[in-house]
C-alpha cells in the first residue's frame, strides 16, 4: 500500500482538496491567468504553454516518488483557484513536505488558504501519523515566508545556492516544519484564524 493514496478533503467553507486528473489541466490554466502568475519570477508556476507539462511533471512525480498533488476548489462555486501538493515524501521516516501551492490573485489573503493548510496537515498528522511537515520557499517570496509563519511553522534554516533557476539565478530556499507535538497548537491556531469574520 502506498503512504499516501488519492484523498478528497473538503473543509467547512472555503476549500475542497482533489487529486490532480488531466481533466483538470483548462480549469488549472484559467485559475492561473488571474494575476498571470506565471510572471512572478521567483515562482515556477506554469503558463499558457506550459500546464500540460506542469500536470504531467506532477502526475509523475505521484507515481514514481509517491508524491500527491492536489487541485484546490473554491467551495462557494466550486471552482478551481489553484493547486498544491505533498511531496518529498520519506515514507520510512514518516515525514513529507506541503509545496508547490499557488493560487489565483482573487483568492489570495482569504481563508482559502489557512483551510487548504488545516487540511493538508490534518491528514498528515492524524491519518498518516507524520512526525514532521516541512515547508519551502524561495528567499525573495516573501509573501510565501510570511503566510508560512502564520500557519504557526518555524523557520528551521535557509539552504544558500539550493537550486539553479530556470532564467539562471541561484535560489537560496528558507525551510520552515510544524513537528507532531507541535499540531495540536497549530490546529487551534488555524481554527481560530477561520473563526475571524472576512470580507
Amino acid at each position: 500500500m502506498r503512504f499516501i493514496e488519492p484523498p478528497t478533503l473538503a473543509g467547512r467553507d472555503w476549500a475542497i482538496l482533489e487529486p490532480l486528473e488531466q481533466k483538470h489541466e483548462a480549469e488549472l490554466l484559467e485559475a492561473a491567468k488571474d494575476g498571470e502568475l506565471w510572471n512572478l519570477w521567483y515562482t515556477a508556476i506554469a503558463g499558457p504553454d506550459g500546464v500540460m507539462g506542469y500536470m504531467e511533471a506532477a502526475l509523475k512525480m505521484r507515481d514514481e516518488l509517491g508524491a500527491m498533488p492536489f487541485v484546490v476548489r473554491r467551495k462557494s462555486d466550486g471552482k478551481i483557484v489553484g493547486s498544491t501538493r505533498y511531496f518529498n515524501v520519506d515514507a520510512k521516516n514518516r515525514r513529507l513536505e506541503i509545496g508547490h501551492t499557488w493560487y489565483s490573485k482573487s483568492v489570495q489573503r482569504t481563508g482559502l488558504n489557512t483551510e487548504a493548510k488545516l487540511l493538508l496537515l490534518k491528514h498528515a498528522f492524524e491519518k498518516l501519523d507524520c512526525i514532521a511537515v516541512e515547508f519551502r520557499t524561495h528567499w525573495f517570496n516573501f509573501d510565501s515566508r510570511a503566510a508560512i509563519a502564520r500557519l504557526g511553522a518555524k523557520q528551521d534554516g535557509v539552504l544558500r545556492n539550493h537550486q539553479m533557476a530556470p532564467n539562471g539565478t541561484l535560489r537560496d530556499t528558507v525551510v520552515f516544519s510544524i513537528i507532531a507535538s507541535e499540531w495540536p497548537t497549530v490546529k487551534a491556531h488555524l481554527k481560530h484564524e477561520l473563526s475571524k469574520p472576512r470580507n
